[in-house]
């Protein structure tokens, strides 16, 4: 197992802080039978999905090993406080009737899994790397379609076009996705969160059990090592058909997607979306580090009191690993695993240097029109989103590690930061 160095630990904000409240909560807890009172077992959290739901079929049955590991975690290294058992059941409740829902609602319209999924766009990359402020600016082209937070999580009934800006499940998710703010307030300079923003591929996976979005939320070390090893193939399935259903009445001319995840799992994807156009962003892997530190830190901290272990993600927090990540795709594309006219590169600095010139180079990359229009709603997006707008993410990066990434930088010019 690798861990990090010493010095790795000057890129944690100074141990997020709790509010009051919270820490008082959870101390009130720490006098309860946690594993009585907030189960986090199987059989409880899958026999409280079927009666609420009223439903007994949760489709294939590959989600069971990798939940039942993750609950496995939960009781034991996660160390859980109260209020972190109390979000991980919720959440865990809500994917598994997630489940049973899509499970019943395929089987009674059958033509919702012929519903086609045409050259959907995604962008991947290390985490911190611009994904997120790539996503939102492409996001402004009306013909694009983005799963949203709160039919990524609560996607039955299926999201209809008459009522999609006014549906009562947005403000359902709001507060539960706001609450990871009221719980660590430094985390909303580290990352937005509402119910009415595009929403990763993490989240749309969660309901396959085999996600990088449920990794993050805990510090659940068996499972992060089987997940980081495991066939994703069922989980990009589920994917697929997640997006299927929430076009099947709210039409998307075209979809756009996210998560750094699909970097490193790029054959995978394209095996399931053969037609994908993939966007990698690149930044000063030293930098993307240094600030990825900062967001896991704040994840773990709502729902433990533990300390945060950084080597659990050391695929993008250690040099060595996160350089065999970036090469991977670079001999990907070389030996034609994935497509080179699939795959259009996209720096960091351009797209903060000069963001219409970026973007115009990705739909020229993929021979699609850019009005306009579009260009100017880009724009008009950029100006209301100032850098901070939510506060400064302050952290800080070691360059020790650079020899790592000669390739990498080099291969696609990726100017240093730190």
């Amino acid at each position: 197992t690798r861990f990090l160095s010493e010095r790795y630990k000057g890129n944690v904000m100074s141990n997020p802080q709790n509010p009051e409240w919270l820490d008082s909560t959870n101390r009130e807890g720490e006098s309860f039978d946690l594993p009585s009172v907030v189960p986090l077992d199987f059989d409880s959290l899958v026999n409280a999905a079927k009666a609420k739901a009223g439903l007994d079929d949760f489709g294939e049955d590959y989600w069971q090993a990798p939940l039942k590991m993750l609950c496995d975690d939960l009781n034991s290294v996660a160390e859980l406080t109260l209020f972190g058992r109390l979000m991980a059941r919720n959440d865990l409740l809500i994917w598994l009737n997630q489940r049973l829902e899509i499970t019943e609602l395929t089987k009674r319209h059958p033509e919702i899994l012929q519903q086609a999924i045409v050259a959907p766009m995604f962008i991947v990359g290390l985490p911190r790397s611009g994904t997120s402020i790539l996503f939102e600016v492409l996001a402004q082209d009306p013909d694009v379609g983005v799963p949203k937070m709160w039919e990524s999580m609560l996607p039955t009934p299926p999201p209809e076009t008459a009522t999609y800006s006014t549906d009562k499940r947005i403000e359902h998710a709001h507060q539960l996705f706001t609450q990871w703010n009221r719980a660590v307030p430094e985390f909303a300079t580290v990352h937005e969160m509402a119910g009415d923003i595009p929403a990763e591929c993490g989240l749309i996976m969660a309901g396959s059990f085999i996600s990088d979005h449920i990794a993050s939320l805990h510090m659940s070390d068996n499972y992060g090592a089987w997940h980081a090893q495991a066939d994703l193939t069922p989980a990009y399935q589920w994917h697929k058909i997640m997006l299927q259903v929430l076009q099947w009445k709210n039409p998307r001319k075209r979809w756009l997607l996210k998560a750094p995840a699909h970097q490193s799992k790029l054959d995978t994807l394209l095996k399931i979306y053969p037609d994908a156009r993939i966007i990698q962003t690149h930044r000063d892997p030293i930098q993307c580090m240094g600030s990825a530190t900062n967001l896991m830190a704040c994840l773990y901290k709502m729902r433990t009191n533990k300390p945060f272990n950084a080597a659990a993600f050391d695929e993008f927090l250690v040099g060595e690993a996160t350089a065999q990540r970036l090469e991977l795709v670079i001999d990907q594309v070389a030996s034609g695993v994935v497509p080179k006219q699939s795959l259009c590169d996209s720096r960091y600095c351009d797209l903060m240097d000069q963001p219409i010139d970026c973007v115009e180079h990705i739909y020229q990359y993929f021979d699609m029109p850019l009005t306009e229009a579009t260009k100017q709603r880009i724009l008009d997006y950029l100006a209301a989103k100032p850098k901070g707008k939510f506060g400064a993410h302050n952290y800080q990066s070691d360059a020790t590690e650079r020899h790592y990434f000669d390739r990498y930088q080099k291969h696609y010019q990726v100017p240093s930061e730190v």
